[in-house]
């Protein structure tokens, strides 16, 4: 089994392409969702985030008020980098369990939508290929001006923290253009689905797999093989 990446900047519309994959039977772990989970109430990330920011970013029934604190850490970046050295690790930790759980169901790949891959560089080495969902740099603002119910001036700060576009999808094996209808969105999304369903690299990630699995167990064999040898003369 091997692991697509699918990235692209806040508001470009990857969970169009995400769905695409869903609907056709591919297993997609989304690290928003994972995000999400890893702050609820009484999550030791949760605890973290009390600790350093206090009752002001939380709702009266404990769950994170994300619009308070996403202002409090686009404001400040050494607050993003602390609550990213809180979160990031319980993401990617979760991302790696939902992996091996596809992987032992038998999938030959798994999607990873994972917003940041390129400004954490964490899974990078470990994605076979990359698709970058982008759109027209005004049709983004006015996504996330409309989403999040924000200023131009917030949305700015948020695109700003991301690492931009173009240098996303020079560094990616596909690139999705998602400025035009959902149709052409979801036909470019299918053509990738094509190419990767047609790959074989899975076999050879098992067969390293494998192969080191059997390398593994026949060492342990032999080295018990040894020991009673050794206790029996």
């Amino acid at each position: 089994m091997f692991i697509v990446a699918l990235t692209g900047g806040i508001s470009t519309g990857k969970t169009s392409v995400s769905k695409v994959f869903k609907e056709n039977g591919i297993p997609v772990v989304d690290a928003d969702q994972i995000a999400r989970e890893v702050v609820e109430p009484g999550k030791p990330a949760w605890k973290k985030i009390k600790a350093e920011f206090g009752d002001a970013v939380f709702h009266d029934d404990g769950t994170i008020n994300r619009e308070a604190l996403g202002k409090l850490i686009f404001d400040d970046v050494d607050k993003r980098r602390f609550l990213n050295s809180i979160t990031h690790p319980e993401i990617h930790r979760r991302i790696y369990i939902d992996v091996i759980k596809c992987f032992v169901a038998g999938h030959n790949f798994v999607v990873v939508d994972l917003p940041l891959l390129f400004e954490t560089g964490v899974m990078i080495q470990y994605c076979h290929k990359i698709i970058t969902v982008t759109c027209e740099e005004d049709l983004q603002l006015t996504r996330l001006m409309d989403r999040n119910k924000l200023s131009e001036a917030d949305a700015k700060k948020r695109i700003a923290a991301q690492m931009p576009l173009e240098l996303k999808c020079s560094q990616s094996h596909f690139v999705i253009e998602n400025s035009g209808s959902l149709s052409d969105t979801e036909q470019q999304a299918l053509k990738i689905l094509e190419v990767l369903i047609e790959s074989n690299h899975h076999w050879k990630i098992r067969g390293i797999i494998l192969a080191t699995a059997a390398v593994f167990f026949s060492g342990i064999a032999w080295l018990l093989d040894y020991k009673y040898k050794i206790w029996s003369q």
